[in-house]
């Protein structure tokens, strides 16, 4: 009979068991949950404070009739009324609207296209293109209050630098007091600073292009024109979508500018402007106000929750 072999019994490892890979739960300390408790919570409360409160509270006074005078009981609720008015009686609301409409009309067109067209130029490695950046978006550091007092100078009938140049001396232009043409110099000295930005964002689009995709083209016997349009471009897809988003918000937020040239008047109503002479005018009317302030609050959110739909989206897929 063939003698059955038993099998060696494992021996158990001596010392401390083997540490198990992965996560580990690392616990707090007091000091450290203060911290982060503080951290967090500092900046929700200022948010909730600045942002939301105000937001929540423009909503409610926009059905409402006050004049800012005495408490809240002597708020007049008017339900839709303030909305009714804005768009059959205001008489400063629809030219504000056709304003605003320009304003973005011209940064869609004027600044993209020159900003697309600088990032193409520095994109080839010019010589000293880093003075050339730095110089073209310079204007983008400047508030617009302050863009609008370099540009009142420039502007300025008597002496103004723009008339000398055009040798309008004697019988000068009145860029900012013509009701006919000051929306339009205006939108000139708002495309000034704005196309540094666009500049930027498409520099940096263009130098996350896979190269590869180009010297494809090249080979294919593309030129640079039909490379840039059909293999360039519709790759900075998300960059364009970045310009068009940022284009919108600043045609909406426009305020700064046109309140330091005339207080947005005489050719110059923007909607922004309509919310503060209401609020803060000689005649205070914080519901009307509050109703223009949402309608602006709409519209900005009708382009902005598309971009973020599409981006976490985006996000959920990869």
């Amino acid at each position: 009979m063939t003698a059955v072999q038993e099998k060696p019994k494992a021996v158990a490892p001596s010392g401390p068991p083997p540490r198990r890979r992965g996560k580990r739960a690392t616990a707090l300390a007091g000091t450290d949950k203060l911290v982060l408790a503080l951290m967090l919570g500092i900046p929700a409360v200022v948010h909730l404070l600045f942002v939301w409160v105000p937001t929540l509270g423009s909503i409610a006074l926009s059905f409402s009739r006050w004049n800012g005078i005495g408490g809240l009981e002597d708020i007049e609720w008017i339900g839709v009324a303030n909305y009714v008015e804005i768009f059959s009686e205001y008489p400063r609301f629809w030219p504000a609207v056709q304003h605003n409409l320009i304003w973005l009309l011209f940064l869609l067109v004027v600044p993209t296209t020159a900003g697309l067209l600088l990032a193409v130029l520095l994109d080839r490695e010019l010589r000293f293109s880093r003075i050339y950046q730095s110089a073209l978006y310079m204007p983008m550091v400047l508030s617009l209050a302050l863009v609008g007092f370099i540009w009142q100078l420039i502007y300025t009938p008597d002496g103004g630098l723009l008339n000398s140049l055009l040798g309008l001396s004697a019988d000068p232009v009145d860029w900012i007091g013509d009701s006919d043409i000051n929306l339009y110099a205006v939108l000139v000295a708002a495309a000034w600073r704005h196309t540094g930005y666009i500049m930027l964002l498409y520099l940096a689009g263009l130098k996350s292009v896979d190269p590869a995709l180009k010297e494809a083209a090249a080979l294919d016997g593309a030129s640079s024109a039909q490379t840039f349009f059909r293999v360039t471009f519709p790759v900075m897809k998300p960059v364009n979508i970045v310009v068009a988003v940022v284009t919108v918000i600043e045609a909406l937020r426009a305020f700064d500018i046109v309140y330091v040239i005339n207080k947005g008047r005489n050719g110059l109503e923007l909607l922004s402007v309509l919310v503060t002479d209401n609020i803060i005018g000689e005649a205070s009317r914080i519901g009307r106000g509050s109703a223009v302030a949402v309608i602006l609050l709409t519209i900005s959110l009708g382009v902005i929750i598309p971009y973020l739909y599409q981006v976490f989206s985006k996000e959920n897929r990869t």
